[in-house]
């Protein structure tokens, strides 16, 4: 199904982030999420974890997923991302799969299922990948996915850990403890 135009409303919408980054992995999720901050406000944060890079050989990731709130429609949100990728040297023109400085990724925007603008969601890595169903599960253990009736609980539950490998590693944003 795919929509001419998200939401835009006065009534805020909860928007699921996934964060990655494997080139100075510290310093580009720091700044994502200062970045995120200024723009969105408040951010509800998982633990950040390290996990193999997936779809190519190169260096470990660093993986967090931010829920953000916002009156801001899908076709707004982009935009805004795409500049803090920009603004940490995200370059473009390399492998779909290769390293990165960052990656800022829409997972979910409210229950919304299906493509609008150009982007599939719930993203369809959210139930398949550790390094995104996982953040899911800590922050927002009890909210179905869109699309399934199933929790994210219940989909970490049953996800193979053996298939993806990941760990949570200390990080600290804004004198917080994340993980």
């Amino acid at each position: 199904m795919t929509h001419s135009s998200s939401p835009s409303s006065a009534s805020p919408v909860p928007v699921a982030l996934s964060l990655g980054s494997n080139i100075n992995r510290y310093q580009h999720i720091t700044h994502a999420l200062d970045a995120l901050s200024d723009a969105f406000g408040a951010l509800v944060c998982s633990p950040v974890y390290e996990s193999e890079s997936v779809g190519f050989d190169g260096s470990n990731f660093l993986n967090s997923v931010v829920l953000i709130t916002t009156t801001l429609g899908l076709d707004d949100i982009g935009p805004i991302l795409k500049q803090i990728e920009d603004d940490n040297g995200r370059y473009r023109n390399g492998p779909k799969f290769g390293p990165r400085t960052l990656d800022i990724d829409v997972l979910t925007y409210g229950d919304l299922v299906g493509e609008h603008h150009g982007i599939e969601l719930p993203r369809r890595e959210t139930g398949r990948n550790a390094f995104v169903l996982k953040p899911m599960a800590d922050i927002l253990p009890d909210t179905r996915m869109p699309g399934s009736d199933l929790t994210y609980a219940q989909l970490w539950a049953n996800y193979p850990k053996e298939k993806q490998k990941l760990w949570a590693v200390p990080f600290e944003w804004r004198g917080r403890v994340l993980s």
